[in-house]
């Protein structure tokens, strides 16, 4: 498929599309340092505790250190993916808001990505679905994900879960028209192996598999560092999305200290005219005494989820919102 971006040659998509991705290492006084050019002059850095895997898949680099204040921490080409203390705010946040801004609840969700299982473990509080599919590309992911974060990788044991180790792109090229009600784009940066998923021809695959009423949220960086893909995505989604005076493109955001800048964004879209603001849907608190392996509610609730489309005016400005 073609890659062409939106906005033409020259976009900062189009410039991290040919950007090669980073390896990952911890130097010699033991500190890792997340470098890369989606934020470049300045860098994440932690203090490693061990090395506990540290290998190259067929697809990309894959470490795992155990850290001395965040615990495991997952790093795929030099980037952090998660770490044990503060994974449930981007996992609640990514699949919350939009299975609870549905109309009807969903019966049948597809997640592009998330390999460490962390979405789809929250996917499994939702008792109204009845097909969980995943769409990741590196098996290794998953299990790292089992081996060394097991409390996301219990996503996996549902028997709703059905996995699909492919492209996202050749995956969605053949799933028949209209299938879901959700789709959630649990996706790196647009470097490297996902660089794809932050393009038109992508989004067009998406928008002919969900279905008329349905909600995609892909991973969308952050407005203190990304504000110009963000307004790339946000044009993209809208010219995907956006008919005949029916569609909606929605920007949210919440705080996690270990991506960059202290904060990750959701773009949220739907052929359908939708408030993604106002929660239609309770949120999935696991019933009292049920003994839930998977616990309370960490971060996500009726009240944040309108907060988080609160942006400030800058951010607002420079989406024309």
């Amino acid at each position: 498929a073609s890659m062409a971006s939106a906005g033409g040659e020259g976009t900062r998509l189009d410039q991290l599309k040919q950007s090669e991705a980073k390896q990952a290492g911890v130097n010699s006084d033991g500190w890792f340092a997340e470098l890369s050019e989606m934020w470049p002059g300045e860098a994440f850095t932690m203090k490693v505790k061990e090395t506990l895997f540290h290998e190259k898949s067929k697809y990309q680099d894959v470490l795992v250190f155990k850290s001395e204040s965040y615990g495991n921490v997952l790093v795929l080409d030099g980037v952090i993916q998660c770490t044990d203390r503060d994974e449930f705010a981007y996992q609640e946040m990514i699949t919350h808001l939009p299975l609870c801004a549905l109309k009807q609840p969903a019966k049948k969700v597809l997640v592009i990505g998330g390999g460490d299982g962390g979405v789809l473990r929250e996917i499994t509080r939702h008792k109204s679905i009845e097909v969980i599919e995943i769409c990741e590309l590196d098996e290794m992911v998953p299990d790292v994900a089992k081996k060394f974060f097991p409390k996301m990788a219990v996503g996996f044991d549902d028997p709703r879960v059905k996995c699909h180790f492919q492209d996202g792109f050749k995956f969605l090229a053949d799933v028949e028209p209209g299938t879901y009600d959700a789709i959630i784009v649990d996706s790196s940066d647009p470097v490297g192996p996902a660089a794809s998923l932050f393009q038109k021809p992508f989004f067009d695959l998406v928008h002919r598999a969900l279905s008329a009423t349905g909600v995609v949220c892909t991973q969308a960086e952050s407005i203190w560092l990304h504000m110009d893909i963000i307004q790339e995505l946000h044009a993209l989604c809208k010219d995907v999305f956006l008919s005949d005076s029916q569609g909606t493109v929605s920007y949210a955001y919440c705080t996690i200290p270990t991506y960059p800048s202290g904060q990750i964004g959701f773009m949220l879209s739907s052929k359908s005219s939708m408030n993604f603001k106002e929660p239609m849907q309770a949120a999935p608190e696991p019933e009292a005494g049920s003994g839930d392996a998977k616990g309370p509610l960490k971060y996500y609730s009726e009240d944040i989820h309108r907060a988080a489309f609160v942006l400030p005016q800058f951010a607002k400005k420079a989406l024309n919102l």
